[in-house]
């Protein structure tokens, strides 16, 4: 297999793998420590060879909100129709954050993709926290942020596009609150780096809601820059994966007129230690 640098702040483009030869798993799973995004192209599978690869990194987490697969409930389904306007996943994100032990990562599957559009864009979180200053870092350590689920899944959306098509459910299970440092030391590569995220972070622990707002602006606006970037154009067949330890990401709503159909299966994680 090829390994391919993506950008210099985070992904990588594995070309000539097959990810149900186990001989080959050492080097995938060195790659997404190392790259904490990568693509793996020309996947020819179905729903049990991807939870096969899935449950070589760890336990299924079964997600609560997502339609599932009829014949595979740990699968999700991600889903937007001709006629539909929203895409799932529009902001950027860090999914389950509002878990007490937040989900290690989440492997996607190109069923269906439109003829333009429907990337997916990453951003590296440690590379955000390195290029910060040392008084900004020292500050950020010693902070934690409130997580939650109840705003984006809960009764609020029960009018959304999503919820009314069945793509979004169980809006009686979002009652996930939870506290995580604002820096945290990434359980697989060591780094340092940000974790909160504009969808589900609501606010800065012991501070008011105007300084709250700021911290997480200033974090959000330095996020913004194309230098912590990366950028997955999909193809039928492809397998993305990436780490929500380290990673936003959000998807890319630029098809009207085309389905882009995909199965995501999400891999428990660990609790968090902070920086320090």
């Amino acid at each position: 297999m090829d390994i391919h640098p993506l950008t210099g702040s985070l992904g990588a483009e594995i070309i000539g793998a097959d990810i149900k030869d186990d001989q080959q798993f050492k080097a995938i799973y060195q790659a997404f420590v190392d790259h904490s995004v990568i693509t793996i192209r020309g996947q020819d599978i179905g729903p049990e060879d991807h939870l096969a690869f899935a449950r070589r990194f760890g336990s299924i987490n079964v997600n609560r909100f997502f339609k599932k697969l009829d014949t595979h409930p740990e699968i999700a389904i991600v889903l937007k129709e001709k006629d539909q306007k929203r895409a799932i996943g529009e902001r950027w994100h860090t999914d389950h954050s509002y878990d007490q032990v937040p989900a290690m990562g989440s492997i996607l599957h190109a069923i269906e993709v439109p003829p333009f559009g429907g990337d997916t864009v990453f951003v590296s979180m440690a590379r955000v926290f390195e290029n910060m200053s040392d008084p900004v870092k020292s500050f950020l350590r010693g902070l934690k942020a409130w997580h939650s689920s109840r705003h984006a899944f809960g009764a609020s959306q029960m009018n959304s596009e999503s919820s009314k098509t069945g793509r979004i459910e169980n809006a009686h299970l979002a009652t996930q609150d939870a506290l995580h440092p604002v820096v945290i030391r990434h359980p697989l590569s060591g780094r340092e780096g940000i974790f909160v995220n504009p969808d589900f972070t609501m606010h800065i622990d012991g501070v008011s809601e105007t300084e709250s707002h700021h911290i997480l602006a200033m974090i959000y606006d330095e996020c913004q820059k194309p230098d912590y970037q990366a950028r997955i154009s999909w193809s039928q067949g492809d397998v993305t994966m990436w780490d929500n330890r380290a990673t936003w990401h959000k998807a890319i709503n630029d098809y009207d007129g085309h389905r882009r159909y995909m199965h995501r299966i999400t891999v428990e994680g660990c609790a968090l230690s902070g920086a320090d």
